[in-house]
């Protein structure tokens, strides 16, 4: 059987999801490192875990304590301008990695969270 849509749009949109294991932490290094700004947070009761949205620049993530949620998650960022969002982060802390070219031609920086989550910014050269 075959499906047929007619003048319809579909659009995806994709948010990760990552575990941290200390709230405080997790604001000092989104928020205050990175640079996200937080969308909301949500708690079931006073005694739940924690689930909320940061975002920076048309990027956001949901970050949440709850346990069935994984650690050591890797998201590919689509960048632009990645050698102005280094100079930005190094300002705040002198140990960022530097942006390298890679094999594939573009420019990639990797930071690591404090929870062992990887935010890999890529920029396409041109």
């Amino acid at each position: 059987m075959t499906h047929k849509t007619e003048n319809m749009s579909i659009e995806f949109k994709s948010i990760p999801i990552f575990r941290i294991l200390d709230y405080k932490e997790a604001i000092k290094f989104y928020v205050d490192f990175l640079g996200f700004s937080i969308d909301w947070e949500h708690r079931f009761d006073e005694t739940a875990p924690v689930y909320l949205q940061i975002s920076k620049d048309g990027l956001a993530l949901h970050l949440t304590e709850n346990e069935r949620f994984q650690t050591q998650i890797i998201i590919f960022v689509e960048t632009k301008g990645i050698d102005d969002y280094y100079r930005e982060l190094l300002k705040r802390d002198s140990s960022v990695s530097e942006v390298t070219k890679t094999p594939w031609q573009t420019k990639q920086m990797e930071i690591e969270d404090p929870f062992g989550n990887l935010l890999r910014f890529n920029e396409t050269i041109f």
